[in-house]
């Protein structure tokens, strides 16, 4: 097709919705190979950016007769979008989306019957632009070069009117493929560089030419069955501050003081929401949206042509006149951006414009961001008619399950920043955070806050494409890694608390939503798991040749043996002997978990259960007998300095008597207490904190720690500016700038983890692990005044489950409503007794 046909072709035809249907037979893909642009570039070495330039693939496929029924199926090495006569087709964004890169790739199939010219003799122009994204940009080629050409393979299904139907794969012979169009740079990590004055590579097929055919991908291609990621446009961001500065005052240099500080921006304008933004040269735009999120900010602009406008995401501003001793990167009021770890020539957006003048919008579509902030400069004067900030997620608006509204702000802030921070990290497999140099599928952080990712959201679609991911990562002796997929970072594999994540997600998942598929898909790798820590109870130094010697822990707690700190550790690397048991008596812990669940989940899929009821009880008495005294305290004294080890003494039910329970207890309220009733826990003993307080008798404990305003604690976060759960529990302070700075996110979702138990205790809801699915719920709801009022929803997959209470005066009023066909055990506050109550709606004073 000529470039003017396709013109006149994008004009006549009439816009329609591609709607994902049924995958075409998998005998399809025989028709069909893997191409790449034979002129595309390959980095000779790891720390080589991502290739420039994006990848086009093209074709003109003619109708042999009159197209009754048209079905595309498109898979990509790197991230694709794909065009049908130069319109877009499907409403994801950055497919086919992170798998393991050697072993697996997501194809997506639409039903683009609307899409084409359905007539004997029409051609359709079909066309897909791929760049590195999961393939080829550092996030895979960090540390050494596994990948090098983006590629493109699809099957397009055409059933003619006689009922016939012709697949047309991509080939050599009828597709084209080169370097062309706007994008010139693109990845993960390294954002996107587009020039509108180079047209789409659908226009320009005279710079296409023959594809070679890619076999660097040997694994398998299965369809998307879940985590996909969309553009939340309904939860779009507006400014709630923007500003132009130029100049900076009151710098002070290192020469003449030792303190160095950047000074403060000289701010020139300030615009109002909605007020369009005038930007020349030499100066540079703030804009914070009110919120930190993994999204793409959207421009509304114009400008002359030749115009470069680069914008750059942060998640805090530089602060305290830029002093460095806060860890301040820049003056006063400019975007902070040390945290992110890179340079500025990575996660960055840049703009060249094309006709002048001509009012353009642009949402980038390779590349995604963590921030709150952006930076905007440009090298001529840009007009700025609107900028909003989308947010990028796997978590659609249907997914959506519950809600929690508390009288207290601050809760409520607590409650908003860990969803915003579900809504970041849930992006194609659940990462760390949206913003620095890992976007990873960190094991510890999923399997900590899977509990309460569930009642925000109907996790369970999301978790069976991952956990797919998690197989793909299994080694043949039953270990799994610290990350999955494979990334720069954390390949080693038997991290305590990391590598369970293999066990407690599908476990998460089956409880919560009664859905058995997730325990029969993983069941093998399962139990290859328990079978490999079962005859050495996890103990830390039979598996030093997996963990390296090191395990990740407890991780960023404030207790002595920490990990990220060093406390753990003896000059160098070298593990103290006290941590080596602390190590093995973690991993104990997991393993007595682990085999628990495994028990239930055999029993809920007809599974003999005697294997894992053996290895439970073998691990019970093990632990029992290595690390603790009858009277509950522990063989190693600095453990009962701690708080993490008594709660998982306690939560794995390694305590016998009720005197040595009394001990711990009182042990646990000393040490808190000495702590000026603050946590000392990090990642693993946050996640079980909550929940085993409640359980022995310590409610009032757990709230102390909810209502804490000191550090450590959540509140401590939200009085100081935080929008999302952050990594650190100091990450950072008004009153001295940031935690420590070699690794900093504010967009870090575990500790978020205390949500599960607003919903479980404070509201009361909570699920009956004989009855996955909510069959039959707990409601043992205990209420605060503190928290002026409690109201909460969810919708499980047995139906929509509420509890609301409030006080009047000194008595607690509390309504709540049990779906059609469940049943729930009633357990008011002080007493033992429960009632049990049918379907309905209730209303009881405490």
């Amino acid at each position: 097709m000529t470039l003017a046909a396709l013109a006149a072709a994008l004009v006549s035809c009439s816009k329609s919705v591609s709607v994902r249907t049924e995958p075409l037979p998998d005998s399809s893909w025989e028709a069909s190979e893997w191409i790449s642009a034979a002129d595309a570039p390959v980095p000779e070495k790891v720390s080589d950016r991502a290739p420039d330039g994006a990848s086009w693939f093209l074709a003109d496929i003619p109708n042999s007769r009159r197209v009754q029924k048209a079905v595309w199926m498109t898979t990509g090495l790197g991230v694709y979008q794909i065009f049908i006569n130069g319109r877009p087709i499907g409403e994801e964004i950055l497919r086919p989306g992170f798998t393991h890169y050697a072993k697996t790739k997501i194809s997506y199939t639409y039903d683009v019957t609307a899409d084409i010219k359905r007539s004997r003799g029409a051609v359709n122009s079909f066309s897909a632009q791929v760049t590195p994204g999961w393939w080829a940009d550092k996030i895979i080629n960090g540390r050494r070069l596994r990948t090098k050409k983006c590629a493109f393979r699809s099957v397009l299904a055409l059933t003619y009117a006689d009922g016939e139907t012709e697949y047309f794969g991509t080939d050599t012979l009828v597709w084209k493929a080169g370097i062309a169009g706007p994008v010139t740079h693109a990845g993960i990590f390294d954002g996107e560089t587009y020039d509108a004055r180079i047209p789409a590579g659908y226009l320009t097929p005279e710079k296409l030419s023959v594809p070679e055919i890619n076999r660097e991908f040997h694994g398998e291609i299965v369809p998307s069955c879940g985590a996909e990621i969309f553009l939340r446009k309904d939860l779009t961001l507006n400014p709630v501050k923007a500003y132009v500065w130029e100049g900076i005052s009151d710098a002070v240099d290192s020469e003449n003081t030792e303190e160095v500080q950047h000074g403060k921006v000289n701010v020139k304008r300030e615009y109002k929401r909605g007020e369009p933004i005038e930007l020349r040269e030499g100066e540079t735009l703030v804009v914070d949206f009110g919120q930190n999120a993994a999204a793409v900010p959207s421009f509304v602009f114009s400008a002359d042509e030749g115009t470069t406008l680069v914008c750059l995401p942060s998640e805090i501003l530089n602060d305290g006149n830029g002093a460095e001793s806060r860890g301040m990167d820049g003056p006063q009021g400019s975007v902070h951006r040390r945290n992110l770890r890179m340079g500025d020539d990575m996660f960055r957006l840049q703009y060249t414009f094309g006709r002048s003048g001509k009012k353009v919008s642009y949402t980038p579509s390779c590349s995604f961001w963590g921030y709150r902030y952006v930076s905007i400069t440009a090298s001529a004067p840009v007009r700025i008619e609107s900028i909003v900030s989308i947010p990028v997620t796997s978590i659609r608006a249907d997914m959506q399950t519950g809600t929690l509204e508390t009288g207290n702000p601050l809760v409520n802030q607590l409650i908003s920043n860990a969803w915003w921070g579900q809504l970041s990290n849930y992006l194609s497999v659940p990462t760390d955070c949206p913003q620095r140099n890992e976007r990873l599928g960190w094991m510890a952080d999923t399997q900590v806050f899977a509990n309460t990712g569930a009642y925000f959201a109907n996790t369970s679609s999301f978790f069976h494409k991952w956990l797919r991911d998690v197989r793909d990562c299994q080694t043949e002796t039953g270990s799994f890694p610290g990350v999955c997929p494979p990334g720069n970072f954390g390949g080693s594999h038997m991290r305590l608390g990391w590598t369970d994540a293999g066990i407690i997600v599908p476990y998460v998942v089956w409880r919560q939503f009664a859905d058995e598929s997730v325990v029969q898909d993983c069941w093998d790798s399962m139990e290859r798991f328990m079978d490999h820590i079962a005859g050495h109870y996890y103990d830390h130094t039979f598996y030093k040749e997996e963990n390296g010697n090191y395990q990740w822990a407890d991780w960023l707690s404030y207790e002595p043996l920490e990990t990220c700190s060093h406390r753990a550790f003896k000059q160098g690397r070298e593990p103290k002997e006290e941590t080596l048991e602390y190590w093995s008596f973690l991993g104990a812990c997991y393993c007595i978990s682990d085999a628990a669940m495994m028990k239930d989940m055999a029993a809920a899929t007809g599974r003999d259960t005697s294997k894992f009821s053996a290895i439970h009880a073998d691990a019970l008495a093990y632990a029992k007998e290595r690390f603790l005294n009858p009277d509950g305290s522990f063989k190693l004294d600095i453990l009962n300095t701690m708080q993490t080890p008594a709660l998982f003494a306690l939560h794995c039910d390694l305590v016998d008597s009720e005197e040595a329970v009394q001990a711990v207890k009182t042990r646990l309220r000393e040490n808190f207490l000495q702590h000026g009733n603050c946590l000392q826990t990090g990642f693993l003993g946050t996640s079980i904190l909550m929940q085993t307080l409640t359980e022995y008798g310590m409610t009032d404990v757990a709230y102390e720690l909810l209502f804490q305003r000191n550090n450590p604690s959540w509140l401590y976060s939200v009085d100081n500016g935080a929008t999302t759960i952050w990594e650190r529990w100091n990450s950072y302070m008004k009153d001295s700038g940031m935690g420590p700075r070699g690794m900093n996110s504010f967009n870090h979702y575990a500790y978020g983890c205390v949500c599960q138990w607003l919903w479980e205790t404070c509201a009361g809801i909570a699920p009956d692990k004989a009855c996955p699915g909510f069959r039959h719920i707990i409601m043992k709801p205990v209420p605060d005044k503190r928290l002026g009022h409690m109201k909460a929803s969810y919708k499980s997959v047995s139906g929509l489950i509420e509890s609301e209470w409030h006080y009047e005066g000194d008595t607690c009023v509390w309504t709540f409503s049990i779906p059609s066909g469940t049943s729930a055990g009633v357990t008011l506050p002080g007493s033992s007794d429960t009632t049990e109550y049918g379907p309905g709606t209730y209303t009881v004073k405490m």
